[in-house]
């Protein structure tokens, strides 16, 4: 049996869940979210929303654990939201935005200017003496996931220095260098 698909989702105050025959639609204060989904059961009752397959199948166990976990984001991102924050760490790294256009220099002979989606609320922190953050905040977790990726290749930190653009509070793993 799926462990996260077996939990039930608790839907908040404030959270509309609408399902149909393929597509499954979460409303909150922050924003609205579908989903296609197909192979599972979707049910809701009691303020609470239960995913159920119909056979042990691979496939229908798959989808299981899969549409449970989207529809719980869905929940959680209308009513809370989500926040990524990247740091670019590097002499001469710098972050600033006009609305949604983040300006990147990142020791290229250029900066990259980057056009964030309306969903995403763009943040940049520049503070003395402490790297640059750029934060991001959206309902939307995958689209949140996918611009911070994006933004984190443009510049991947090394092992040797840990130059690059990271998540806060990632861990890097260092590496020795030359030895004399």
């Amino acid at each position: 049996m799926s462990r996260i698909g077996k939990n039930p989702i608790s839907i908040p105050a404030g959270v509309t869940v609408e399902v149909s025959e393929t597509v499954i639609t979460v409303k909150g204060k922050l924003g609205q979210l579908t989903q296609d989904y197909a192979d599972v059961k979707v049910n809701v009752e009691e303020g609470q929303l239960i995913v159920e397959r119909p056979s042990d199948s691979k496939d229908h166990r798959a989808k299981h654990g899969l549409y449970r976990s989207l529809i719980n984001n869905m929940i959680i991102g209308v009513s809370e939201g989500f926040t990524k924050e990247l740091e670019l760490v590097g002499v001469g790294y710098r972050a600033s935005n006009q609305g949604q256009k983040l300006d990147l220099a990142l020791g290229f002979s250029h900066n990259i200017v980057l056009e964030v989606a309306p969903e995403v609320k763009l943040e940049t922190i520049s503070e003395k003496g402490k790297n640059p953050i750029v934060k991001l905040t959206s309902f939307d977790k995958q689209l949140l996931g996918q611009i911070s990726a994006k933004i984190r290749g443009f510049r991947k930190p090394e092992p040797y220095k840990g130059k690059g653009v990271k998540f806060v509070g990632e861990v890097l793993r260092r590496k020795a260098g030359k030895s004399a």
